[in-house]
């Protein structure tokens, strides 16, 4: 066995997966898995630079990261860096203070390198032999991958609950005109994304990350978050409708209210949840699979 860490760090949240990785079957075994809202993305799309305050919720997360690595002993560590780092002029400071807790230099990936880890992440458990489309709906981007056992096309587009959030929304609940404003840059977006990826060939969606998972707690009506029962899930598109209109309707205090909620999710999800609605009508799914393994599970799978 090989005990590998892998930290994925986005727009909206840090997260940390600490596993012995088997040496033939390359299966995960987790020991610790762990996630952080950081919203490290917090202003970026209008600034263009990493604020100083979401820069030091980030490093703290990563002190607390660094301390788990070393009890337990990871032998290998990945860290990588998506839209936000991708996107901000000051990046190199969010190098350097990453450097100096954890030993290592962020990787600042491409969409399509973070697009390939999604689709190893969340597809390496799944049965079948059909092809899938993995939608990773993140803080800054969402990212599409097309593929059988491989990658076949991705594409990664710069639509996230956090980005979405902060260039639209000003109202709560969310107006009419917010959401159809939120709307119009999805089916932008998922235009540009077509040009690459077939996105309604694959017979099965597969939906990774917190503004799915989320929109899957409320659709199960859980009573807390369960990841055991949101993982491989399957979601009607027609309660995936329902919970978004639930949301949409919703004050800020309402959702927050909602027992699955993660507090750091309350004032994006709506965004999000719009982005997964638009996507299953643009692909005329009729259900998603829910995976909670994704990026970070790729990230492991990659040190190993």
């Amino acid at each position: 066995m090989t005990r590998v860490a892998g930290i994925d760090c986005g727009t909206n949240s840090i997260r940390l997966l600490v596993a012995d990785v088997h040496p033939d079957t390359g299966e995960l075994i987790e020991l610790d898995r762990r996630m952080t809202i950081v919203r490290l993305g917090q202003g970026v799309d209008r600034t263009g630079r990493l604020a100083p305050e979401a820069l030091e919720r980030t490093f703290a997360a990563c002190r607390e990261y660094a301390a788990v690595i070393e009890e337990l002993g990871a032998e290998r560590l990945r860290f990588v860096a998506t839209s936000a780092s991708r996107d901000a002029e000051n990046r190199d400071e969010f190098v350097r203070g990453v450097v100096d807790i954890l030993g290592v230099e962020p990787e600042v990936i491409s969409g399509d390198q973070e697009a390939a880890f999604s689709f190893t992440g969340a597809t390496s458990e799944l049965d079948g032999d059909e092809r899938y489309l993995v939608v990773d709906i993140g803080g800054g981007s969402t990212e599409f991958v097309v593929g059988n056992r491989h990658v076949e096309a991705a594409r990664s587009v710069d639509i996230g609950c956090v980005r979405l959030t902060e260039r639209h929304v000003r109202h709560d609940p969310v107006s009419a005109e917010e959401a159809d404003a939120i709307r119009a840059d999805v089916r932008a977006a998922l235009d540009l994304a077509e040009q690459t990826v077939p996105l309604a060939s694959a017979e099965t969606l597969v939906g990774l990350a917190g503004s799915v998972t989320t929109v899957a707690a409320i659709a199960l009506d859980l009573p807390e978050y369960d990841s055991g029962k949101i993982h491989r899930a399957v979601i009607p598109y027609e309660q995936v409708v329902a919970v978004t209109e639930r949301l949409l309707a919703s004050t800020h205090d309402e959702r927050a209210a909602i027992p699955v909620m993660h507090p750091g999710r309350v004032d994006v999800i709506v965004a999000g949840a719009l982005v997964l609605r638009e996507i299953m009508e643009r692909t005329g799914a009729r259900q998603v699979v829910v995976s909670e393994h994704d990026i970070l599970d790729g990230i492991a799978l990659s040190v190993a």
